[in-house]
């Protein structure tokens, strides 16, 4: 069968293995609760909610695959998608090579998303997964930036920084997950690029450093990280209203 009428399937990876030390001590950040419910739980139902997903991979702390699996069964989830759980490893990069391994062979797409975006809407799912099929090979979902950046000669923490550029902020985008990739193209890229230090934290990175070519499609506010405490308060607020308006 030729790649042109192979049927598409799409697959998600959600590495879910990190410790999330910016929010404080405890549990996993992926395991914190947001309305009640693990951040993860969230994540994957962003990602079971787009009927183009058929499998969710979930990378899981490699001494907590079991606890995720057990957290997986107790929240409902769509009958349509399957959900995996594999362990993780040492870094993010290693955890996405671990998830991409337990791929099955008839997936030619996959979405790489972060468990701390819990409340991305799924019309920004479908528009990475459709940007994909219509044979983009790398997506990312990207949004103006509100704020002037400036890139500074990094000093000690605390100190004074001086400017040495102001990039234009119109040529700039705040990049958001799940990022879309033809799956034979992130398998290149993760197969190029060996895992040094930390290891690779963008996806999208690695397949431009192949000189493969990414673009962007609209992002959405509700896409942010929860890395901080104050995005915790946002992101129950955010939930609160869903919750109120939408019957969420």
């Amino acid at each position: 069968m030729s790649d042109e009428s192979r049927p598409h399937r799409t697959a998600a990876v959600i590495p879910a293995a990190g410790r999330g030390v910016r929010l404080g001590p405890g549990a996993p950040k992926a395991l914190r609760a947001l309305g009640g419910t693990p951040m993860l739980i969230h994540a994957v139902r962003a990602m079971a909610r787009s009927r183009a997903v058929s499998l969710v991979v979930v990378v899981a702390p490699s001494d907590g695959a079991a606890e995720v699996r057990r957290l997986l069964d107790e929240h409902p989830l769509p009958e349509r998608t399957e959900v995996l759980v594999v362990p993780g490893r040492e870094t993010r990069q290693g955890s996405v090579r671990a998830g991409l391994e337990a791929l099955p062979a008839d997936v030619t797409s996959v979405l790489i998303h972060d468990a701390a975006r819990p409340l991305v809407p799924v019309e920004t799912v479908d528009a990475v997964v459709e940007a994909v099929r219509d044979g983009a090979p790398a997506v990312v979902p990207a949004l103006p930036l509100a704020d002037t950046v400036k890139e500074v000669e990094p000093g000690k923490p605390g100190e004074p920084e001086p400017v040495v550029a102001t990039p234009e902020r119109a040529r700039l985008r705040a990049v958001q997950t799940p990022q879309g990739f033809d799956l034979a193209t992130l398998r290149r890229a993760h197969e190029t690029f060996a895992v040094n230090g930390e290891g690779a934290t963008d996806d999208a990175g690695m397949v431009e450093r192949l000189g493969v070519t990414v673009v962007t499609v609209p992002g959405h506010e509700e896409a942010f990280k929860v890395t901080r405490p104050l995005d915790l308060v946002l992101a129950e607020a955010v939930l609160a209203r869903r919750r109120a308006t939408d019957a969420y």
